[in-house]
């Protein structure tokens, strides 16, 4: 917000606010000291953006104490968040890049983590599953905040093969089943009245049947070729570590400056 207070910006949101407290029907002298409260009060807020300040305590992360390839790592910092009964901790930011060259990102849910890959299911018609046709290459943010830790996964998503989405397929919700046909991903509709509309009919029609996994719908697994694991730490000298895969197929560790 600070924006609002610099430039050309800063005579149209005066304007903005004394509009606000010519509309009160109140008198001129409150109609003023309405007009100063809330001035004060957008700047209070745009102080407290700035004064936004949170130091990392909860841990460190030590090298010497790390295996020789990332995967251990990740199964406890993994483990230890859904333990701790934190949000979604199989969420995951997942970005991709269209054929122009141009990124986009946005949360998945890892399903499995197996052989060292990352595995997640989607539609493979929507954004996401037409970009990684023209480019197969990912990036994976896994942000638990509330540890304080973040790992980030660079790799190769490829698909499954149909015995493995259709088996995770119908091991889905029966609801998340009809969800995933009747749902054109990352298309414009209508409105959302008449994806209910479609939903509502297919639960009839799967009345007394069982909704087959859509030829357009599956998943992911995305082998790694570069993982960083990072844990916050005071005076903001946060704990880096890296592992590179090497071409002889082993993982490079190295500490990274914060």
């Amino acid at each position: 917000m600070r924006f609002l207070f610099s430039g050309t910006a800063c005579p149209v949101f005066l304007l903005y606010l004394f509009r606000i407290c010519l509309g009160n029907e109140q008198s001129t002298e409150r109609r003023f000291a309405l007009f100063l409260s809330l001035l004060w009060k957008s700047q209070k807020i745009v102080m407290k953006i700035d004064d936004i300040r949170k130091e990392y305590k909860k841990g460190r992360l030590l090298q010497c104490a790390v295996a020789p390839g990332p995967e251990p790592l990740f199964e406890q910092w993994l483990e230890e968040a859904v333990g701790a009964g934190i949000t979604e901790p199989t969420a995951m930011v997942l970005a991709t890049v269209s054929e122009e060259g141009y990124p986009s990102a946005r949360t998945v849910l890892l399903k499995e983590f197996k052989d060292g890959k990352f595995i997640f299911f989607t539609n493979y018609e929507s954004r996401k599953g037409i970009q990684l046709a023209h480019n197969a290459h990912v990036a994976i943010t896994f942000p638990w905040y509330q540890q304080e830790r973040q790992v980030q996964v660079e790799g190769v998503a490829v698909k499954l093969s149909e015995t493995e989405s259709e088996a995770y397929f119908n091991s889905r919700p029966y609801e998340s089943r009809i969800a995933a046909v009747v749902s054109s991903q990352s298309r414009p509709i209508k409105s959302r009245r008449e994806l209910l509309k479609k939903f509502a009919e297919a639960k009839i029609r799967y009345r007394e049947s069982v909704p087959e996994k859509p030829i357009y719908w599956g998943g992911y697994a995305v082998t790694p070729v570069r993982v960083e694991f990072w844990q916050g730490g005071e005076h903001r000298l946060h704990d880096r570590i890296l592992y590179t895969l090497q071409p002889d197929g082993k993982w490079k560790r190295e500490r990274l400056a914060p």
